[in-house]
């Protein structure tokens, strides 16, 4: 059972990724290169079980909390401009 699971999310993360890059606008790549980096979360986590290594929850958890600040991080950076300093509107002369 875990085996088809394995192919099944194969097969979603290849169509995620073609929407990421085929993508007629920004928020569907976007949103595709997340629902990938979710998808490779249970994948981790389906590889994991196959190989009987209860670990890989551990490794899949911390891939999830880096897919979730880079996500965030690439929305700030679409919105701003820049990842770092925000533009004060009293800075402007």
């Amino acid at each position: 059972m875990f085996a088809v699971t394995t192919v099944v999310l194969l097969v979603v993360m290849a169509a995620a990724l073609a929407r990421a890059i085929r993508g007629p606008t920004l928020p569907d790549r976007v949103l595709a290169l997340n629902f990938f980096g979710t998808a490779t979360v249970l994948l981790i986590v389906t590889l994991g079980f196959l190989d009987g290594r209860p670990d890989f929850t551990d490794i899949a958890l911390v891939y999830a909390l880096i897919n979730f600040v880079g996500t965030i991080a690439l929305l700030k950076f679409v919105q701003f401009g820049n990842l770092g300093h925000t533009e004060d509107p009293e800075d402007r002369t």
